[in-house]
C-alpha cells in the first residue's frame, strides 16, 4: 500500500502518529486489524468524524491503557484503535453500546458454529 500525503490513507499515517508501520505503509498482524484501519477510514471518508477528533479518541484510549498497566509496546495498538472506534460509534449514535454488544455476540455464536477456514456468515439464529 502506497502512501502518498494526497491519498486517504497517507492523510490517516500523518495525521494519527502511532500507526506500526514498515516503510511507508501500516502492518497489520491479523485480518481484524486491517479490517479495524479500513472502517477508519472509511467512516472518515464519510465525514463521520475527522482526523482530529479521530486522533483526539485514540490517545484518549491509549492513555487510558497505560493508567491501567498496558505495557505500551506496540503489541496492544489496534486494541486501542478498536476501542477507539466503539467509542465515536456509540458518540456519533450510529449504534449504541448495546447494538455492539449484541453483534460482538452474534459474531462469536457465528464463529463457534463455521468450520474452520469457512467464511462466517451472521445468521438471524447468532442474534439470540
Amino acid at each position: 500500500m502506497a502512501v502518498a500525503g494526497s491519498s486517504p490513507v497517507g492523510e490517516m499515517m500523518a495525521a494519527v502518529p502511532g500507526i506500526p508501520c514498515e516503510g511507508e505503509a501500516p502492518v497489520f498482524t491479523e485480518p481484524w486489524q486491517a479490517q479495524a484501519f479500513a472502517i477508519a477510514l472509511s467512516l472518515q471518508q464519510k465525514g463521520v468524524f475527522t482526523w482530529g477528533e479521530w486522533a483526539a479518541t485514540l490517545g484518549d484510549e491509549i492513555g487510558k491503557a497505560r493508567a491501567g498497566g498496558d505495557p505500551d509496546d506496540g503489541s496492544t495498538y489496534y486494541q486501542h484503535w478498536l476501542r477507539s472506534l466503539e467509542r465515536l460509534v456509540g458518540e456519533k449514535g450510529i449504534a449504541s453500546g448495546d447494538t455492539l454488544h449484541r453483534y460482538v455476540h452474534a459474531w462469536d455464536h457465528a464463529a463457534h458454529r463455521t468450520p474452520h477456514g469457512q467464511p462466517i456468515e451472521l445468521q438471524e439464529q447468532d442474534f439470540h
